[in-house]
């Protein structure tokens, strides 16, 4: 007779997995420490519809200091830029862009990139040699060459930064989980499965792809980090998220043609975006130790 309490009891196996890995990350102290900062601006994005405060993109009183208190009562808590905006607001509102976009550009340039390494590691001949010239010539432009030559000629949005970042971080991508497959083509199961008669489509995405995962997690912390100071380096040249929406990087380059007066509004997302990066790269290493430790 079987126990069907026991299966009734028994949590998804996607749930139980995450419970485990973050179980596993209180173990580090630095991917504890990354979790804070990350969820820090991750709960801000979230509730900044909930929360008081003013609009972002509506002038108020110009270059107020921080923690400063209007007659009538209202408060600059970050003071304001030299618009009359709220820094406050700008900096929150600021983080539902910055994480929005860079964890879409970075989930694009994953699939393209997991995409082509695996087609180029598992099938090798022509398909390796393709893939791998088309990588390597992307990979011979400069990273911000690369990215002004698209935006300038896409133009400045959302989307297209998307575009960008795919064809700049995409082919770095395809090389690692290329040599990740180059190693596990070569394991029992894969040959198991071969025999099986299964279609390379099907080896590709459920023999090699789960077990490529380890190093992947890892370097998506990384890549989440630098594709959001990309983003910040695109707004701060004039080139990336279009105006008025409030974008950390914009937020500096518009303040330091004010030199000292402009200072309290750069150094809110100066500080915001080393935040969230730190945060991700501890996250990278947190989950790092914990492999090692396994």
């Amino acid at each position: 007779m079987t126990d069907k309490t026991a299966d009734h009891a028994t949590p998804p196996s996607g749930l139980s997995q995450f419970f485990k890995a973050l179980g596993l990350l209180r173990e580090s102290r630095i991917g504890m420490f990354g979790v804070i900062l990350v969820g820090f601006w991750v709960i801000m994005a979230i509730i900044a519809p909930l929360l008081p405060l003013h609009p972002p993109n509506t002038p108020m009183v110009p270059l107020q200091g921080p923690f400063t208190t209007m007659e009538d009562g209202t408060n600059f808590w970050l003071g304001t830029d030299h618009k009359g905006r709220d820094i406050l607001s700008r900096l929150i509102w600021g983080s539902q862009l910055v994480l929005l976009w860079s964890t879409l550009a970075t989930i694009v340039a994953y699939a393209v990139g997991i995409m082509l390494g695996v087609a180029a590691g598992y099938l090798g001949g022509w398909w390796d040699e393709a893939i791998s010239f088309f990588a390597n010539v992307l990979l011979s432009f400069p990273v911000m060459v690369l990215y002004l030559i698209i935006i300038t000629y896409l133009g400045s949005s959302g989307f297209n930064v998307i575009i960008a970042v795919t064809f700049a971080t995409g082919p770095a991508i395809m090389r690692i989980v290329r040599g990740l497959v180059l190693d596990l083509r070569t394991r029992d199961y894969v040959a198991a499965a071969e025999v099986r008669g299964e279609r390379p489509l099907y080896i590709m995405i459920v023999e090699l792809l789960p077990n490529a995962r380890g190093p992947l997690i890892v370097d998506v912390c990384l890549r989440l980090g630098y594709t959001a100071i990309t983003i910040a380096l695109l707004g701060y040249l004039g080139i990336g998220l279009p105006p008025p929406d409030p974008d950390w990087g914009k937020m500096i380059a518009e303040a330091q043609p004010l030199g000292s007066f402009g200072a309290n509004g750069a150094i809110w997302p100066a500080i915001a975006i080393s935040m969230l990066v730190l945060g991700l790269n501890m996250l990278a290493d947190g989950l790092r130790e914990i492999s090692l430790r396994d």
